[in-house]
């Protein structure tokens, strides 16, 4: 598996493998098509419109990963990095990390569904404000992706998401066990 090195961002080590490139091109051509065939644009537009949004995603994993760094430096088992992959991104702690309670796991996973919910309120705020056009059914589509793929999935244990984590952990923590 190879991974790259992009740099650091928030003190965070920020890698990406090479699924990345797949997950984001093919992003971008599904949000394109659909903007090409819901929305009756011109080829060229409906890219732009989708290259738009799969940015947006992008940048909206990268905000929901700071989430979860802001959560563990408050509870002070910090994050290390992160890594892209796909459409999607994975939290880096350290290896040699102590056993932690499962209410630290808890709280660190959190973390990114909090502050993606302030990015949905801010999505819904700018989608609000623009009139009827293109822009608004980009901001649409921020809000729409905060809402469920950032936000909401954290009541959703779909094995690698947030929601996972949080369930795992709290019956590890029902059933007093410390792993």
């Amino acid at each position: 598996m190879n991974n790259y090195q992009l740099g650091t961002l928030a003190g965070l080590q920020v890698t990406a493998r090479r699924s990345v490139i797949f997950g984001v091109l093919g992003l971008w051509a599904l949000l394109g098509g659909l903007a090409y065939a819901l929305l009756d644009l011109p080829v060229a537009t409906a890219l732009g419109a989708g290259l738009a949004a799969a940015a947006l995603h992008v940048g909206s994993e990268v905000v929901h990963q700071l989430g979860h760094a802001w959560a563990a430096r408050r509870v002070g088992y910090p994050m290390v990095g992160m890594q892209l992959w796909g459409i999607f991104a994975t939290s880096i702690y350290p290896a040699a990390e102590p056993a932690l309670p499962p209410a630290t796991h808890i709280r660190r996973a959190i973390g990114g569904p909090l502050v993606s919910l302030l990015v949905t309120l801010i999505a819904g705020a700018v989608t609000l404000a623009l009139p009827d056009g293109l822009a608004r059914w980009i901001a649409l589509f921020w809000f729409l992706d905060n809402l469920f793929v950032f936000t909401l999935q954290v009541f959703l244990p779909l094995g690698f998401n947030d929601g996972s984590t949080v369930l795992h952990w709290w019956n590890v923590q029902r059933k007093g066990v410390r792993e």
